[in-house]
């Protein structure tokens, strides 16, 4: 079919070449016209003769081609059917040499597969101590060994057995050990400095002024933001200075947990300032109050001495309120018993206002500490519902705030208001002791003067 094609295409180019040079050399009569017709047509026989020869050449070729190519594909079919008979053979002879194997290795399989799981659970183990501070790189080897073990075909040899034993032992002997070593502290300020490092078994690290600690995630050793209490601290000290026996040293069974607790624990400035401006007033009202306590104690106790004294001489003196009544009774002895009561009683009133000078004022000091204390409580209430209102409860750091500064101002204010309370009754207690003395010598003089003017 595509020969018959080809040929009526060739007839049609000779066919429209032949009019063409007709139409190009006019004719002058009809015999020239098929002369003319005749040398086409001998022509285009030429040419359509040698494309047929072309085309039968062109198809040779591309029949050669054909076979080739029919024959490469019998040849990689053969070549598949070969590779895939190989694989299959292989196949059974891999299943039948691990049947050899695990038959041959028993129960050492089981052996291995306790060392990689030992390996692995040694290496978590590692990455969690402190002791990887002072020996640091333990868990790289400990990974790498436990992968290979997971491995069908990978045997642990006997110095890796040997190793991994050497390694779980080491971790042992040093947990119980307290050791002096040098490592790479990462200061607070962003600077790394070469020091000394004490390490407490698998507990704590000291170094410098206190603690210290070991970020497992970096590998390194860093200053802990903020030291616990100095009660802690104070341990740490005796620790670096002792060379042998037994000292007190604040120990962290929990590894780091409680001593991150502790550091967050506020100190005394964070928890007053926790009580902000109402806390402030309470502190300032303590203070007002200790120092008028302290004042008028001293005060009444030196006047409490110089009336003592008084009691003991009959000479009056100006510089005690004893002093002064006996005065009083000396300027009024020929007045009758009920003048000279009305006198007496008159200078002990004058007197009373010194002695009992600001001792009011600590009592309401007393009463307005706890009251003022309230007024932070609910001030720090409504700042937490402000903040619940806001960002609802799903965060309780937003509430902390509030939550601090209600409950330190109540806290500051029965700190203030206790002592203040004690030391009140104290100043008060020995105010009253100078008014008793006052009122019993100023009794029994009156007494005293009654009886003589009886007697006349």
């Amino acid at each position: 079919m595509k020969k018959i094609t080809t040929i009526i295409c060739a007839m049609a180019l000779s066919f429209t070449f032949s009019v063409q040079a007709a139409e190009e050399i006019p004719a002058k009569s009809l015999a020239e016209l098929l002369q003319l017709v005749k040398e086409g047509k001998l022509v285009n026989q030429k040419v359509n003769a040698q494309r047929e020869r072309e085309f039968m050449a062109d198809k040779a070729r591309q029949q050669k081609a054909l076979e080739d190519a029919r024959q490469m594909q019998r040849n990689e079919e053969a070549r598949s059917d070969r590779l895939e008979t190989k694989f299959e053979e292989n196949e059974q002879k891999i299943a039948g040499l691990q049947e050899v194997l695990s038959n041959r290795l028993g129960s050492l399989r089981e052996l291995f597969g306790v060392l990689q799981q030992v390996s692995g659970d040694t290496q978590g183990v590692f990455e969690g101590s402190i002791i990887s501070a002072q020996l640091p790189g333990r868990g790289e080897w400990l990974g790498q060994f436990a992968q290979s073990m997971g491995q069908s075909s990978r045997l642990a040899t006997i110095e890796e057995i040997e190793r991994l034993w050497f390694e779980i032992q080491r971790e042992m002997t040093e947990s119980g050990k307290i050791t002096r070593f040098t490592a790479s502290v990462n200061k607070i300020d962003g600077n790394v400095v070469d020091q000394d490092v004490i390490r407490v078994g698998t507990f704590n690290l000291v170094s410098g002024d206190g603690y210290v600690t070991y970020d497992i995630e970096k590998g390194v050793v860093k200053e802990l933001a903020r030291q616990p209490s100095s009660r802690f601290v104070a341990t740490t000290q005796d620790l670096k200075n002792a060379t042998s026996g037994f000292v007190p040293f604040a120990l962290d069974p929990t590894k780091g947990q409680l001593l991150s607790l502790q550091v967050q624990v506020p100190t005394l400035e964070e928890r007053i300032r926790q009580g902000a401006e109402v806390g402030y007033v309470i502190i300032a009202l303590g203070i007002v109050a200790v120092i008028l306590a302290v004042e008028r104690f001293i005060t009444l106790s030196i006047t409490y001495s110089k009336v003592k004294s008084q009691v003991k001489n009959s000479s009056p003196s100006n510089n005690n309120p004893l002093g002064r009544v006996l005065a009083v009774y000396h300027e009024n002895k020929d007045v009758d018993p009920e003048t000279l009561q009305l006198k007496l009683d008159e200078a002990i009133l004058k007197e009373q206002p010194a002695i009992n000078a600001r001792i009011a004022f600590i009592k309401i000091i007393s009463m307005v500490a706890p009251l003022l204390g309230l007024l932070g409580t609910v001030v720090g209430m409504i700042m937490t519902f402000q903040a619940i209102t806001l960002f609802g409860t799903g965060d309780p750091k937003t509430m902390a705030g509030g939550i601090s500064s209600a409950l330190m101002t109540t806290v500051l204010g029965l700190c203030v208001a206790i002592p203040t309370v004690l030391l009140h009754s104290i100043v008060q207690s020995r105010s009253n002791g100078v008014m008793h003395i006052l009122t019993e010598q100023s009794a029994g003089l009156v007494a005293e003067h009654a009886e003589n003017a009886g007697k006349k």
